[in-house]
C-alpha cells in the first residue's frame, strides 16, 4: 500500500479547536485595526444596498452624429472662412 494517501488524508480543513486558535491569532494581529475595518465594511454594505434599491442608472445617450464633411478635398472646417494667401 502506498503511504502517500495516508499522509495526504491527515491534512484537511481546520476543525473546531483549530478555528479558535486561528481566531485568537487573527485578533492579536488585527485587533487594533478591527473597528476601522468593520466601519468601512459597514459603509460599503450600505452603499451597495442603496445602489441596489435605486435600480439601474439611466443610460447615457450618445451625442447626435455630425454629417460627414463635403467631398471636395478641403481640410478646412465648413464654418470657417478661407485664409488669405500672402
Amino acid at each position: 500500500m502506498d503511504p502517500a494517501p495516508i499522509i495526504i488524508r491527515g491534512f484537511g480543513l481546520p476543525s473546531g479547536f483549530e478555528w479558535v486558535i486561528i481566531g485568537i491569532i487573527a485578533l492579536l494581529i488585527f485587533g487594533p485595526k478591527l473597528p476601522s475595518i468593520m466601519r468601512s465594511i459597514g459603509g460599503s454594505m450600505k452603499e451597495f444596498k442603496k445602489g441596489m434599491d435605486e435600480g439601474p442608472a439611466k443610460p447615457v445617450e450618445p451625442p447626435p452624429a455630425t454629417p460627414p464633411a463635403a467631398a471636395g478635398g478641403t481640410s478646412q472646417p465648413a464654418n470657417s472662412s478661407p485664409q488669405p494667401k500672402a
